[in-house]
């Protein structure tokens, strides 16, 4: 490989909660031990994105800083080539990030009282963005299909006829579950939602790592009715292990609904703009590591199909779901017949295995274990073998 994915630099007292975590549970810093748990990657950054930040720290003044006409074709391009959507500048706005995106969507877009629907089990952010400001929400529950999870359109439709319900936030990928939902699926997803009056904001935050053999397909692409009730929420954060820099694009085709979101934003935000070193690093990465991000998938990929195999031969009674998209694998341990607070206390304090747990997802994710696999390939094995000491 061209790039090195094997050199891990450790994070301790340099502010990374996964990290500083691992202290609390008499983790040494001298142990050859990682977190598998917040969705960071234990990669180094690309250096072509390293390289472009020196040269900024040296040519420019800190100033204040919007981003230029050059980073919104930056962005549109990598979206053309990378997803096949013809995506235009006027449509994105900033955001420091995808979770002060939906936040501020939820507020815009609904009323207190209204409802919400989300696809659970999910990211746990989103029922924070319901909750805390006063929305009421609708669970549509995933329906598990063997190895992988698929939505209940049934239930969908029922809750979105709702006319107290005015939001969808689609997660896509899913996170935690790894679906990359169809264009059939969100097709249908678009259909119910545009009958109903529901409004989709879309997080496709993961949307650049999708496994082989799957595709994504950005919501806004598949009709001019779907982009005009959606906003899609990206960021090369995820992809390019980048989210320190707080830097995302809001894409908000409608113009109605564009100029709504702004005047909200503007209310926490008189000034929104994000960080001239993100738009710097955030250039550079659409521009110039497309290939680094090709070969983080194949290892990704080669890390997902060893745990697949081993769990398989060693350890039967933990499922694996189906990884199609995401860096982060989903794995069921209720067969080994704890709650998922032993569970828990045995990882931690016994395995030193550091997940992020699935309880924290909603109450489907209790008894599951969501495994950040962006690493080196040498500590999932190891980390393969201290869950075979331990629970085989």
């Amino acid at each position: 490989m061209k790039y090195d994915f094997e050199t891990v630099k450790k994070r301790y007292s340099t502010g990374s909660f996964k990290w500083d975590e691992m202290k609390k549970y008499g983790v040494k810093e001298s142990e050859d031990i990682i977190p598998f748990s917040v969705a960071d990657m234990e990669f180094v950054t690309a250096p072509e994105i390293v390289e472009a930040l020196k040269k900024e720290l040296d040519a420019s003044i800190m100033g204040y800083a919007a981003p230029t006409e050059n980073y919104f074709e930056t962005v549109c391009e990598w979206m053309k080539l990378r997803h096949e959507w013809n995506a235009k500048p006027e449509w994105i706005l900033p955001s420091h990030g995808i979770v002060d995106a939906f936040f501020t969507a939820v507020r815009t877009f609904s009323k207190e009282g209204e409802g919400v629907i989300l696809n659970t089990p999910v990211y746990y952010p989103m029922y924070l963005a319901i909750e805390k400001q006063g929305r009421k929400l609708i669970d549509n529950p995933l329906k598990k299909s063997g190895s992988r999870y698929e939505i209940d359109f049934d239930d969908l439709e029922r809750k979105a006829a709702d006319p107290n319900t005015k939001l969808l936030i689609l997660c896509s990928p899913h996170n935690p579950c790894g679906r990359v939902w169809t264009r059939e699926e969100l097709s249908k997803i678009g259909d119910i939602c545009l009958k109903n009056n529901v409004l989709v904001i879309s997080d496709e935050i993961h949307f650049d790592l999708i496994m082989p053999g799957h595709k994504h397909t950005v919501f806004a692409s598949i009709s001019e009715e779907f982009a005009n009730n959606c906003v899609v929420c990206t960021a090369p954060s995820k992809t390019f292990n980048i989210a320190g820099l707080q830097t995302s694009n809001i894409f908000i085709p409608n113009p109605e609904l564009r100029e709504k979101f702004l005047n909200s934003l503007m209310l926490s935000n008189p000034s929104p703009k994000c960080n001239i070193l993100g738009y710097c690093a955030s250039e550079a990465a659409y521009k110039n590591c497309a290939a680094w991000l090709d070969e983080a998938l194949r290892v990704i990929d080669a890390n997902r199909k060893l745990i697949c195999s081993y769990a398989a031969r060693e350890l039967p009674a933990i499922k694996v779901y189906d990884l199609e998209g995401t860096y982060l694998l989903w794995l069921d341990f209720n067969g080994l017949g704890l709650n998922y607070k032993e569970l828990a206390k045995i990882n931690h304090g016994e395995a030193k295995l550091f997940f992020d747990e699935g309880y924290i997802f909603g109450k489907a994710g209790e008894g599951f274990e969501r495994w950040n696999i962006a690493c080196p390939t040498r500590y999932i094995q190891e980390a393969l073998e201290r869950l075979k000491k331990f629970y085989r």
